[in-house]
């Protein structure tokens, strides 16, 4: 254990040099990121989750070159950027921050700012109605807005009018491109929708609680495993073991970017399987997709 924390001290304490450096240039350089767009005519977005990779890409077209921040597999809750990346966003013209509340953000977001002061922050969440969690001193918002595709559309909606910000001249190819995009998000939500009526589903079992934004649109509560961030209990593991058996749940959901060892032991007991669904796949469509059939599969006997 010993060795590996002073890995990760050395990490951090890498990443934080390297933000210093960067930062420092950023304040006797200007704006970083426009200078770069004046040189090449490319538009650099910085994105938070591979959803918004796609969301950018799909409204950008052959306009843009995009910097994922929180890679594939990586958990959004506790990342941490190399080095590297943090110079690429130093460059960037738009940063498509989620906006909701995911703590990637939370963490990184003034300081990505204060890497390039000339580069525009677009808020995703603007326009979506926040999910309120926790009580007192623990309340905030669910951040995960982008599962939603109705939701999806705003976020796309709110991407397209950064980028004509930043770059006028090419308002109408963004223009364009959001809207046969948004076309697409409409045909998947009447698919979902239609698929999950079908089905009966009503209630799943998932680990981590990703999918409010989803359970609400399609008439879904979802019952987590995880708590505020922690693993359950013993007495948890059988209260969830129990609500299982009364509600005839057979698949417990899990995702790829977090444990499914508390997904495995109740699946275990209730004489269930896990299927692993992930919030956080670069390709929504496809993904959304899945997704949905994953939940409207777990409602047969």
């Amino acid at each position: 254990m010993e060795p590996q924390g002073r890995g990760n001290i050395t990490s951090r304490s890498l990443v934080a040099a390297v933000f210093a450096v960067l930062l420092l240039t950023a304040a006797t350089a200007g704006c970083i990121g426009t200078d770069r767009h004046q040189q090449d005519g490319e538009i650099v977005v910085a994105v938070t989750i591979p959803p918004e990779q796609e969301f950018v890409e799909r409204v950008g077209g052959d306009h843009v070159r995009v910097v994922l921040l929180v890679p594939p597999g990586a958990d959004p809750h506790t990342y941490e950027p190399p080095p590297g990346v943090l110079a690429d966003v130093a460059e960037a013209d738009m940063y498509a921050a989620v906006g909701s509340g995911i703590e990637f953000e939370l963490a990184w977001k003034d300081k990505i700012a204060a890497l390039n002061p000339g580069m525009l922050i677009v808020d995703c969440s603007r326009g979506v109605d926040l999910i309120s969690t926790g009580e007192g001193d623990h309340r905030g918002t669910d951040p995960h807005i982008w599962v939603s595709p109705r939701n999806a559309k705003v976020m796309v909606e709110n991407i397209c009018r950064g980028l004509i910000e930043v770059d006028p001249a090419n308002a109408a190819d963004y223009r364009r491109n959001a809207d046969a995009y948004l076309e697409e998000l409409d045909a998947l939500d009447r698919e979902i929708a239609g698929a999950l009526a079908q089905s009966g589903v009503t209630k799943i079992m998932v680990y981590h609680p990703s999918w409010a934004y989803f359970a609400r649109d399609y008439g879904l509560e979802q019952i987590p495993i995880e708590n505020e961030g922690k693993e359950p209990s013993p007495r948890g593991i059988e209260h969830l073991i129990e609500q299982a058996k009364e509600e005839h749940i057979t698949v417990v959901f899990a995702s790829p970017e977090y444990s499914s060892r508390s997904a495995e032991v109740i699946a275990r007991e209730i004489g269930g399987t896990v299927v692993l669904v992930s919030p956080l796949a670069k390709d929504y469509l496809a993904n959304m997709r899945h997704v949905a059939a994953a939940f409207a599969e777990s409602s047969r006997p």
